[in-house]
C-alpha cells in the first residue's frame, strides 16, 4: 500500500505523535453540493476541526493515488475534473488501477481511514436502505462497511430520503452500535427527530470515547455510528422535508434514475423544492458534526495516551 497511499505531512506527523485526526469524505465536494458551496463548505469543515483541536484529513483518489489530506489544489481538481468517480468499496481498486479521479463515499472513506490509522470520521449523513428496497434491493454499502471497519462515524443520522426504520434494523443485524449524542431520538439529517429511537445515549465526549475504545479493546470488529442531531436553529420541519422528498422520489421514478445517481439526484431535487433551505441545513449539520468529531477524536487520543 505504501506506493498507493499518500498521507500528507501534517496528517502523518499528527498520527505518529498520537494527536487527534479526523477523516472527511470527498463525495460532498464532487457530488453532494454545487460549486462554489462545495469548496467553501469543505474549507469551513476543515477549519472547524482545527478550531476544535484536531487535524482534518479529507480523503480522495487522484490520478490513482489514495490521498489522505487534500491540498487546496487537490480540492479544486475534484471540482473541475470531468468524470470524477463516486467510490465505494467495490470501486477503489478500479479507480487506483486505472489511475482515475474518485471522490470517496462513507464506505470508501472508512476503509482508507482505517488503512491510515484514523479512527474518527465525520460526514453529513450515512447512506442506508432506500425506500422501496424490498423491490429494488437498493441498500448502501455504507451499512456493511460500518459492520466490519473499525472507525467511529459522526453523522446527523441517515439521509432523510431513506427508509430510516429499515436502515436501523439493518444496522442492528450487522451488530453496529448506534449511539445518540445527547439525544434518545435518531436524527433524520435535516430534522432532529425521525420517529425512531436509539438504543444507547451518551451525554459527554469522555463517555462516548470510553464506549468506543472499549468496543475495540474487546476486539469487537466494526464501527460505531454516532448520531448527532442538527442544531435546533437549523432543523427543518419534518413535514416540509417529507413533502419535498416525495416529490423528488416521484421525479426519480419518472426519469428512471437509479443506483449511484439516485442519492445526488434526490438531494438536488429536495434542495429545489425547499428553495435552497435544505442546502443551508446540510452545511450547518456538517459543521456541527465536525465540531463533535474533533472533540471525540481528542478524547480518544487522550484515552490511548494513558
Amino acid at each position: 500500500m505504501s506506493t498507493k497511499l499518500e498521507i500528507n505531512e501534517e496528517v502523518a506527523q499528527a498520527l505518529s505523535e498520537g494527536r487527534p485526526v479526523v477523516a472527511l469524505e470527498s463525495t460532498i465536494i464532487a457530488h453532494g453540493m454545487p460549486f462554489p458551496q462545495n469548496v467553501d463548505t469543505a474549507r469551513r469543515v476543515e477549519q472547524a476541526i482545527r478550531d476544535n483541536g484536531a487535524i482534518p484529513a479529507t480523503i480522495a483518489v487522484l490520478d490513482g493515488k489514495i490521498k489522505v489530506g487534500l491540498t487546496n489544489d487537490d480540492v479544486l481538481k475534484l471540482t473541475r475534473s470531468a468524470g470524477v468517480m463516486k467510490l465505494s468499496r467495490r470501486d477503489l481498486a478500479w479507480a487506483v488501477s486505472k489511475e482515475k479521479h474518485g471522490a470517496t463515499t462513507v464506505a470508501a472513506t472508512m476503509i482508507i481511514a482505517e488503512m491510515a490509522g484514523i479512527n474518527v470520521f465525520v460526514t453529513g449523513g450515512i447512506g442506508g436502505v432506500h425506500r422501496g428496497a424490498e423491490l429494488s434491493w437498493d441498500v448502501s454499502a455504507d451499512l456493511t462497511e460500518l459492520g466490519q471497519t473499525n472507525v467511529a462515524v459522526v453523522s446527523a443520522g441517515a439521509k432523510a430520503i431513506l427508509d430510516i426504520p429499515a436502515t436501523l434494523e439493518y444496522l442492528e443485524t450487522l451488530g453496529v452500535p448506534v449511539v445518540g449524542f445527547k439525544t434518545g431520538d435518531f436524527p433524520a439529517f435535516y430534522s432532529r427527530q425521525s420517529g425512531s429511537q436509539v438504543e444507547y445515549r451518551c451525554e459527554s465526549y469522555s463517555e462516548l470515547a470510553k464506549f468506543i475504545t472499549t468496543k475495540w479493546d474487546l476486539d469487537l470488529k466494526g464501527g460505531v455510528l454516532v448520531a448527532n442531531p442538527i442544531p435546533e436553529e437549523h432543523s427543518m420541519d419534518h413535514a416540509v422535508i417529507e413533502e419535498a422528498i416525495q416529490l423528488a422520489i416521484a421525479e426519480a421514478e419518472k426519469q428512471g434514475v437509479k443506483g449511484k445517481a439516485l442519492t445526488p439526484f434526490l438531494l438536488s431535487r429536495v434542495k429545489q423544492h425547499t428553495s435552497g433551505k435544505s442546502l443551508e441545513s446540510n452545511v450547518a449539520l456538517v459543521l456541527h458534526n465536525a465540531e463533535v468529531g474533533a472533540q471525540l477524536a481528542r478524547e480518544i487520543a487522550l484515552l490511548k495516551s494513558v
